[in-house]
């Protein structure tokens, strides 16, 4: 085995351009977290973006975060970092529910200690979710769903206040993005108080025809490595700190790439669009 890059089943440890450890797929070839390293991409989409730490200090039942593609746990640790450093100031437990359908990920991440130093701290934690499917202390309790995240995704789960949405890319992980696993995706939703955020890399112009198709109000998210611009749904329009508005129906009017991902665009598919409520602001 190449201790550089050590393999396990379809997965390799690759090293960034910026020096940071990430993990690719052997298959397609796409990294997880690529330019600006895991750790960082994590902190800053998946938990400053959606205030997680103010989340965590407001008194209330337990936050119950969605993470869609648990791949080397990057997006689950840093979600259960900000719940433990905040000490006594959190004032509310830390739900965390993963779907992966292949723990290879993980398993490198975990065996490369100087790779992905960010995950030592929840190392225990993260082998006994592989061995037993759910690990709890403190206040926090972490579960795992093994398998094709299309048939786990069901509305028997507590419903989520955020979602992670970190899959393999549309191109890579076509089946993750469509219309009918987003709509189940947003069946699971919290409707009630503030209702709920799905945070996702993506900012393909078919993934927000998706999610707008799925039942979400979508906004442009914060930028991150190369990306210039990231993604932001809700169930609610006024949770949006930037939602795509007029000038983004007019591109989309004139754009190639004007249908969801996995279909095409019928004219019953463009009325659902030009008719969705994001539109009028409600």
């Amino acid at each position: 085995m190449d201790s550089e890059n050590p393999r396990d089943g379809d997965f390799e440890l690759v090293t960034l351009r910026n020096g940071s450890r990430a993990v690719r797929h052997l298959g397609h070839g796409e990294v997880m977290h690529p330019s600006v390293g895991p750790w960082q991409e994590a902190l800053r989409l998946y938990v400053d973006q959606p205030r997680l730490a103010e989340r965590l200090r407001t008194p209330g039942e337990p936050l119950v975060i969605h993470d869609v593609g648990l791949g080397a746990a990057t997006n689950a640790v840093a979600a259960l970092t900000c719940a433990r450093e905040l000490g006594s100031e959190r004032r509310r437990a830390l739900e965390l529910v993963s779907f992966e359908v292949d723990l290879a990920p993980l398993r490198l991440a975990l065996a490369d200690a100087a790779g992905f130093p960010f995950l030592q701290p929840f190392r225990e934690a993260a082998e006994a979710l592989m061995r037993d499917g759910v690990w709890e202390a403190e206040g926090l309790r972490w579960r795992l769903h093994l398998g094709d995240a299309q048939g786990l995704i069901t509305a028997g789960l507590p419903r989520a206040d955020l979602v992670f949405f970190d899959p393999f890319s549309p191109a890579s992980n076509p089946e993750m993005w469509t219309t009918a696993v987003l709509s189940r995706v947003r069946a699971c939703c919290r409707e009630d108080g503030e209702g709920a955020l799905l945070l996702t890399y993506s900012a393909a112009t078919p993934t927000r025809v998706t999610l707008l198709l799925a039942g979400f109000y979508v906004g442009a998210g914060v930028s991150t490595g190369t990306k210039g611009e990231t993604t932001v749904a809700a169930t609610r329009r006024e949770a949006l700190a930037l939602p795509l508005g007029e000038r983004w129906l007019e591109r989309w009017r004139r754009s190639s790439s004007r249908a969801p991902h996995g279909e095409p665009l019928t004219p019953e598919l463009e009325a659902r669009v030009l008719a969705h409520p994001q539109w009028c602001g409600g």
